[in-house]
């Protein structure tokens, strides 16, 4: 079996002190993931990662879009632009050329409980640094879709209030998704709780995003308001402003014993995103690309780079050569593989292990498909996924409004 599973060390540190970081206070949620792209006899899943890229494509355009429309253009990086909506069926018959009968498994995304309502009711939600808005599913959906998931009923809160009686929309481009009243209600995560939070009661769902959810009953935004569709307060935002529980929200752990070291901060730039700049990638502590922004994304599985940074980081890997051209995938020799990939924001080399660098075998069992993607997703730079951050522990501090990371033990 190929499938690799564990605890996910994301931090989302809410803080209210003069330190972005407090080691030891907090409350610790555990993420259990599994990789979906690499199938029991170890090949790459290509049709997945399809389905996969062509839906971080338009969550990202649609990003774009919100903070056009809530803030202005004033607000984009140098080089970002709204890009046209992909399609899954653009590249369906690339697909269909290229890739084996494959066995799919579980998704990958980063899943953990909340509880919404008085009394609480129960969901697995998956936590998204890349996008802002709370939507879970109603118990109003009919569709035989929301069968198997948690739902959210209103009615058997005393906590909640009707904040909009119009339906609103989180559309994401490609005929995905997720439409109800918007609602108030109080929220609970890892003993975290925020009063009078929003949130989309979703009695309407596309079959696109339940196939890519499965056992997962909706999405917390955890970016920044600039980019929400209900223009409401994000979860984080919202604990921050009430000074929720002693001001800290860990989700993955503040145990010293999952993390070595201290962390190494950097400032948030530019608007909208968890976005640092003055990244570098290196091969073998050798630097391929330098100086571009890194948009670090729970919600998005691969590492995408602009396709000129991309192609020369592959020259330093020798054999190296693009599989699919249209999506940006690269191959490798398997024998190869490299174990030193790592970027760099001016301090430490935060390296990307060979086992998550590695998607599985290609065309042929002699390679293998890098995690690193050649594709320009529009936001002016690299966007940095789990391949990248199962291997560090990642905090996010709205207080400092900065990012952070630290070693895994």
């Amino acid at each position: 079996m190929f499938i690799k599973a564990g605890l996910i060390t994301l931090a989302l540190a809410v803080t209210a002190s003069a330190s972005p970081f407090v080691e030891g206070r907090g409350t610790r949620v555990p993420f259990q993931k599994r990789d979906g792209l690499t199938t029991q006899d170890g090949r790459f899943n290509h049709k997945k990662a399809i389905e996969m890229i062509v839906r971080d494509h338009n969550k990202h355009r649609q990003n774009l879009i919100n903070l056009r429309e809530n803030v202005g253009p004033q607000a984009f990086n140098e080089g970002a632009q709204i890009l046209p909506i992909a399609d899954f069926s653009q590249f369906a018959p690339l697909e269909k050329r290229q890739a084996e009968p494959l066995t799919d498994e579980d998704d990958t995304y980063w899943v953990g409980p909340i509880s919404i309502g008085t009394p609480g009711q129960a969901f697995q939600i998956d936590f998204d640094t890349g996008s802002a808005d709370l939507w879970v599913v109603s118990t109003n959906c009919t569709s035989s879709y929301c069968d198997s998931k948690n739902k959210y009923d209103p009615s058997k809160s005393s906590t909640r209030a009707e904040s909009s009686a119009s339906t609103v929309e989180i559309d994401y481009g490609d005929k995905s998704w997720a439409s109800g009243p918007v609602y108030t209600d109080t929220v609970a995560i890892a003993g975290v709780t925020v009063k009078d939070q929003s949130l989309v009661d979703a009695n309407a769902i596309s079959s696109t995003i339940i196939s890519n959810f499965e056992t997962r009953d909706g999405i917390l935004g955890l970016g920044f308001p600039e980019i929400s569709f209900t223009h409401r307060s994000p979860f984080f935002n919202t604990a921050m402003s009430q000074g929720s529980a002693g001001s800290e929200l860990f989700l993955g752990g503040t145990d010293s014993s999952l993390y070595s070291g201290s962390f190494e901060w950097h400032p948030v730039v530019g608007t909208g995103y968890w976005q640092t700049s003055g990244a570098s990638i290196l091969v073998d502590s050798q630097t391929t690309v330098s100086e571009f922004t890194t948009v670090i994304d729970s919600g998005t599985t691969f590492i995408y780079g602009l396709p000129d940074d991309v192609a020369a980081f592959y020259e330093a890997i020798p054999g190296s050569q693009l599989y699919n051209p249209a999506l940006g995938i690269y191959v490798f020799p398997c024998a190869s593989a490299p174990s030193s990939v790592a970027f760099n924001w001016g301090g430490n080399n935060w390296t990307i292990s060979a086992e998550d660098f590695n998607l599985g075998t290609g065309a042929s069992a002699s390679e293998c498909v890098g995690a690193i993607m050649g594709r320009d997703m529009g936001v002016g730079g690299w966007i940095l996924g789990d391949s990248f951050m199962k291997n560090v522990y990642t905090a996010f501090s709205l207080d400092s409004n900065s990012v952070g990371f630290a070693a895994l033990k």
